[in-house]
């Protein structure tokens, strides 16, 4: 060490030294607030970086949200589609029900099946019926057949239907471009086969669940017209069996028509009946048995067998009618019936007759008047009632003409018998003397404006008996 070196440290130096170390702090406090500040920095970048995860798992969350909010109006939409198509469904059903079922007429079935399938279930239809005479020409589908000989329905297109309930099979060579489906007409029995053109490339599902039902109520439809026609066609041969040559007498013109109804099951209890009597005398008959169809038809039969039998025995027309009455009482209980019957003696100029709740007979004089036989006519016959019928007797001078008929002759629905029968009544009145010599002319030209071209409920019965003139 030297002798400079041993000298004691100046007041600079110590001036430095404390410089320095004050310099130090300083820095030292800076590198400190440097080092906050970058943990000050870390801290908000961590929060801004987790902020924007939170902002991007909101974005995430309201874009899944809004994802299945989508996916659920979408998945409304279709099912309100689905139940509107449904309910559309179920409304063309039941209209077609109603219109297939409104008949009971084959043809008119048969007929408006087109009308209600084709365009938007069908592009053609046909129906295939068993029962009923194949055309030379009439060939039918290989999915018809299967159909009827399976009993089940049948699918034949280019690609499988894959419909419920449904075979599928080959294209057929009849439609090989748009599908057929063949659905069996089955009620007891497979008695046809309805065969559909799909109005598209394909039938679907939903709607051939409804055509399958609609092909099931159509086979009923079609089943209650043919047991119906069936009943009636009896019940008519029967009815018409019944209604007898009118007899060719001296001195008495007869002509007679009777009309089925037009409504309903159309077949009534009318008849008209004529026939001598032993003592040379002619008995006419018109009478009406309640109800109708078959059951009426076989009534009537037995009502006129009676009479007949009855007569043979009295001339008297209200003792007839009070036999009748009581074997009417006694073998149909809760059937009732309605009848005239009048006696004509050659050379008279009277006639006796009795009524049984009938519509009162009209008489035309010779001079065109007009008069109604309306004395007061007993009960019906069967009404649970003991009664005993009056002869009356009415004057017919040669050259007159009377007229019995049933009440569907001059009864409308809601107005009564009178206006009727004051129609038929001007009607005789208004025909022409010479007109009267073509007894069926007259027969109808009464018919005309009382029935013809017009409906009817029930059944129509008319007799009419013209004395010679003198």
């Amino acid at each position: 060490m030297t002798a400079r070196d041993a000298r004691p440290a100046e007041p600079d130096d110590g001036r430095q030294t404390e410089a320095l170390l004050a310099a130090d702090a300083r820095t030292a406090e800076a590198l400190r607030r440097l080092d906050e500040t970058e943990r000050q920095l870390r801290l908000h970048r961590e929060e801004l970086h987790q902020t924007n995860q939170g902002v991007l798992a909101l974005h995430a969350e309201l874009d899944a949200a809004a994802r299945t909010q989508r996916a659920l109006l979408d998945a409304e939409r279709a099912a309100r589609d689905e139940a509107e198509k449904a309910r559309r469904l179920f409304t063309f059903l039941a209209d077609a029900s109603a219109a297939v079922t409104a008949s009971l007429d084959q043809e008119d079935i048969l007929r408006c099946l087109p009308e209600l399938l084709v365009p938007e279930y069908a592009s053609q239809v046909e129906v295939w019926l068993f029962d009923q005479p194949a055309g030379r020409s009439e060939a039918h589908s290989a999915a018809a057949v299967a159909a009827a000989r399976h009993d089940r329905p049948q699918h034949a297109g280019p690609h499988p239907g894959g419909l419920p309930g449904v075979d599928d099979l080959p294209p057929s060579a009849l439609s090989p471009d748009r599908p057929l489906l063949s659905i069996p007409l089955t009620v007891r029995h497979t008695s046809g086969v309805l065969t559909l053109t799909a109005p598209g490339d394909r039938f679907d599902a939903h709607t051939s669940l409804m055509l399958v039902e609609l092909a099931r109520r159509t086979a009923i439809a079609l089943d209650n017209a043919r047991r119906y026609e069936q009943h009636r066609d009896t019940a008519e041969a029967l009815q018409r069996a019944q209604l007898t040559e009118l007899p060719a007498t001296e001195g008495l013109q007869l002509a007679a028509r009777y009309l089925p109804a037009t409504r309903g099951l159309n077949i009534g209890g009318d008849w008209y009946d004529a026939f001598p009597h032993p003592d040379g005398s002619l008995l006419a008959v018109v009478g009406d048995v309640t109800g109708h169809g078959l059951r009426a038809a076989v009534i009537m039969g037995q009502l006129r067998t009676a009479l007949r039998a009855y007569a043979l025995e009295d001339d008297s027309p209200a003792r007839i009618l009070t036999r009748l009455h009581r074997m009417l009482c006694h073998q149909q209980p809760n059937l009732y019936a309605t009848a005239v019957v009048v006696r004509f003696r050659p050379g008279d100029p009277h006639v006796v007759w009795a009524a049984a709740g009938h519509p009162p007979a009209l008489v035309r004089a010779p001079g065109g008047a007009v008069r109604v036989l309306d004395a007061r006519p007993g009960v019906m016959l069967g009404v649970p009632v003991p009664f005993e019928y009056e002869d009356h007797t009415a004057p017919l001078p040669a050259g007159s003409t009377l007229v019995l008929y049933t009440d569907g002759l001059v009864e409308r629905r809601g107005r009564g018998i009178d206006p009727g029968i004051g129609l038929l009544g001007r009607t005789l009145a208004a025909l022409d003397e010479s007109a009267l010599a073509d007894l069926d002319g007259c027969a109808e030209s009464l018919l005309k404006p009382l029935v013809h071209e017009c409906e009817r409920d029930d059944d129509v019965c008319i007799l009419l008996c013209r004395t010679s003139p003198a």
